[in-house]
């Protein structure tokens, strides 16, 4: 009963934050180790929450970013897997009210290193440590406003067939996740990119 209180609390409440001044649209960019300009897309669907992803990032998405970095695009999708991870749809929302501030990726690198720890407060918390305006990113992600463009990157990765995360793609092909697999399919997709020029 305690937590249907809290609950509709943190409902009614969202629905009294101002939103004046907020974007319900995603200013994140690719990543910036990545080239925006690339024709070769790298696309990844994660859970901020997911212990897979964390490691993904750690041992696939950085390597891949070092080795292919002026030659991909890389970018990150939501695909936060609610039934599983509490936190993870405000996770998302919270590192999109973070790229409002020009600081998605930080965010991104926080929250998977400190993973172990997410909660509600922590968000704030993690807003404090990159010197982000707290009240600005506890006013945009208590308003709800990111969660729309958050669902709409999980209604996406639905439609391409993502089922769970880490999911990788290359320019529109599911890759099997790990550095070799992803490796390979860039490489391919850099030598038909040639091939046509």
């Amino acid at each position: 009963m305690r937590r249907l209180f809290l609950l509709l609390s943190f409902v009614l409440l969202s629905a009294c934050v101002d939103t004046s001044g907020l974007n319900g649209q995603s200013s994140r960019t690719p990543h910036p180790k990545s080239n925006a300009n690339a024709v070769v897309v790298v696309m990844e669907f994660a859970d901020l929450q997911c212990p897979a992803c964390q490691a993904a990032h750690e041992h696939i998405v950085s390597p891949i970013l070092q080795k292919y970095g002026s030659q991909i695009r890389y970018d990150f999708m939501h695909f936060p897997l609610r039934s599983i991870h509490r936190y993870a749809l405000d996770a998302g929302e919270t590192a999109e009210c973070a790229a409002d501030q020009g600081k998605f990726w930080e965010f991104v690198d926080l929250a998977y290193k400190k993973q172990a720890d997410l909660n509600y407060d922590a968000l704030l918390q993690w807003g404090k440590e990159l010197e982000l305006d707290v009240a600005l990113l506890e006013r945009c992600w208590k308003s709800r406003i990111k969660k729309s463009a958050v669902l709409s990157d999980y209604e996406k990765g639905k439609s391409m067939g993502v089922m769970g995360t880490p999911s990788f793609f290359v320019n529109g092909q599911k890759v099997e996740s790990g550095f070799d697999t992803l490796s390979e399919a860039i490489d391919a997709a850099l030598a038909a990119t040639k091939q046509r020029l």
